[in-house]
């Protein structure tokens, strides 16, 4: 029962507010927002055809009054540039292609104006063949929302802010992804599914078995764009949006850190007279990093990073209030596993990350870096992209990556929110070439 002084007491389409849900999902957040003043200063470019004025802060925008509430509660003070922008292109109802830095609040810039749309529709009719709705074992599911994105951490870490930002309302949203058991995830789909979160390959799989119709999209999401297209997910998504039952007349909006040909060959078919937003130098790091480039051989690789880690005098006290974390990417999953196990024999707290570890050990080595347990993360490239990970202070290069938009992705794990970090790259004599490449861009 909804409390008589409950700013929503008269909406019925607002649930009663629930405190043990509410510390669940905003209890760790409550003190410690991110503030986005020192973003300000951030160029931003729009092209298009009557592109709409930007929005100035979250209480004066069109948002509806309930998603406006779950902001607060959620801590989000000032509106990030693409955010600004975003929700403000959203809500008029058009199509987007936004390319933004890392680390520049792109989820909730494409989640706020989708949920506000949401809350202010209400709950769809569903169509006849439903059958009678949601409920019933192998009982097919119609999402209203869908957001495709590469990695399992990335699409849980969406699906998670989601959960913050629909709290109270009627959108119930669910995460699909590969890597688990494929019948928890429809247990959880029957039980109604309103916004989906999922990595490409999952949904075919779901589509394939009849447990998701895409026949009342009415917003597409496809965040991490290129990262898709670089793992080779171009086909599974072409098939989602052109060959299944989804309708042409949704709105789209792709999420990109850089714009490369096939990005916009992309954009070309699946945008309907979208806007163009640039935030920030388009494939560029952020000006908050302080980049280092130090030149190692090859077996004095693990000595310098313990003399780096070793200048940290948090990352060497498990526990510490404040820890400084500390992202270590190396190429091979082997070099992961091998490089994690020296650094713990050197008695730092250290965990990794790639794609051999189960879908459970790599969610529980993200906590334990998150919370500090273990502040130094050793990882793959499964890591480097979308992960909102507060407080890195410093992003380590151990194996330089020979892609340059691999390199931004990487560091722009450092430097969120408007906070500052350092990256360091190790480069040997056979990473020169790579690396006089690579600088041409910066």
């Amino acid at each position: 029962m909804k409390d008589p002084s409950d700013e929503f007491y008269d909406r019925p389409d607002v649930k009663a507010r629930d405190p043990r849900l509410e510390s669940q999902l905003y209890g760790k957040q409550m003190s410690s927002g991110i503030n986005f003043e020192k973003y300000d200063d951030i160029p931003v470019e729009t092209s298009g055809n009557n592109v709409p004025e930007a929005i100035t802060n979250f209480d004066d925008s069109a948002l509806d009054p309930l998603l406006k509430s779950n902001v607060k509660m959620a801590n989000y003070t000032n509106p990030t540039p693409v955010q600004r922008n975003s929700i403000a292109i959203v809500t008029a109802g058009r199509d987007l292609m936004a390319c933004a830095q890392t680390g520049s609040g792109k989820t909730a810039a494409f989640l706020l104006p989708i949920l506000s749309q949401n809350f202010k529709d209400g709950a769809p009719d569903l169509p006849p063949s439903a059958g009678g709705g949601y409920g019933g074992r192998g009982r097919m599911v119609y999402p209203v929302s869908l957001i495709l994105a590469p990695t399992r951490e990335l699409a849980l870490q969406i699906y998670e802010e989601t959960r913050k930002f629909a709290y109270r309302s009627w959108v119930r949203p669910c995460v699909v992804y590969g890597g688990t058991p494929m019948i928890d995830q429809k247990r959880d789909l029957e039980r109604g599914c309103e916004l989906l979160v999922a990595t490409p390959g999952r949904l075919v799989d779901l589509i394939e078995r009849g447990s998701i119709s895409l026949s009342m999209i009415k917003y597409l999401v496809l965040d991490e764009a290129d990262r898709m297209l670089d793992m080779g997910f171009e086909p599974q998504i072409r098939r989602i949006v052109q060959q299944e039952d989804m309708p042409e007349t949704r709105q789209t909006l792709m999420f990109s850190a850089t714009f490369p040909r096939n990005i916009q060959m992309l954009a070309r078919d699946f945008l309907h007279d979208y806007i163009f937003l640039a935030v920030g130098r388009v494939g560029a790091t952020s000006e908050n990093i302080t980049q280092t480039v130090v030149y190692v051989e090859e077996d004095e690789k693990r000595s310098l990073l313990l003399d780096l880690l070793h200048s940290d005098p948090t990352i060497e006290h498990e526990g510490h209030p404040t820890p400084n974390l500390t992202l270590v990417f190396v190429e091979t999953k082997k070099n992961a596993d091998m490089l994690c196990i020296f650094l713990q024999n050197n008695r730092f707290p250290a965990t990794s990350i790639h794609g051999d570890r189960t879908q459970r050990e790599r969610e529980f080595a993200l906590a334990c870096f998150k919370s500090g347990r273990t502040p130094v993360l050793v990882a793959t490239a499964v890591a480097a992209r979308g992960l909102d990970i507060p407080n890195v202070n410093h992003v380590i290069n151990f194996d330089l990556p020979t892609d340059i938009d691999d390199y931004v992705h990487r560091i722009g794990r450092t430097g969120r929110a408007g906070n500052t970090g350092k990256a360091t790259a190790f480069f040997s004599q056979a990473r020169t070439a790579t690396l006089s490449r690579s600088s041409t861009r910066f």
